[in-house]
């Protein structure tokens, strides 16, 4: 029995594996959705910001107007955070994005001011409760 060379030669097979262009077409659909998702999760970021400071600034308003009951009080008489805390959830309002509450008279609305952009309002803007 005679064997030729050619008899235990293999043929060519395709190699496994990803060719380059399967790789940047993956590469590319995932930059596609990195473009359209990043900048919706900063804008729904922005706007659960600024939904708990106005939701702070309605519970500051609502602990003016029990002081207000409580104590007596009418429009233009003013109160301070620690005559306010006996009528807020835990005694305190918890910054969001490190903003500051400015409490006014009563009759007069509470504002927050960030230092940060946050959605239309810009870094110093008084945030109000609408």
């Amino acid at each position: 029995m005679t064997t030729t060379l050619t008899q235990f030669k293999k043929k060519p097979s395709r190699a496994a594996g990803y060719t380059l262009i399967e790789i940047m077409i993956v590469v590319s659909l995932i930059g596609l959705l990195t473009a359209i998702g990043i900048p919706n999760f900063l804008r729904s970021r922005d706007c659960a910001q600024i939904d708990g400071i106005i939701n702070n600034l309605r519970v500051i308003e609502s602990a003016k107007d029990e002081w207000a009951l409580q104590n007596h009080k009418g429009t233009g008489d003013t109160a301070d955070w620690p005559d306010l805390s006996d009528f807020i959830k835990g005694g305190a309002i918890k910054p969001v994005a490190g903003e500051t509450y400015t409490i006014n008279a009563i009759g007069s609305p509470a504002f927050a001011v960030t230092v940060v952009k946050l959605g239309t309002y810009n870094g110093g803007s008084p945030i109000n409760a609408q």
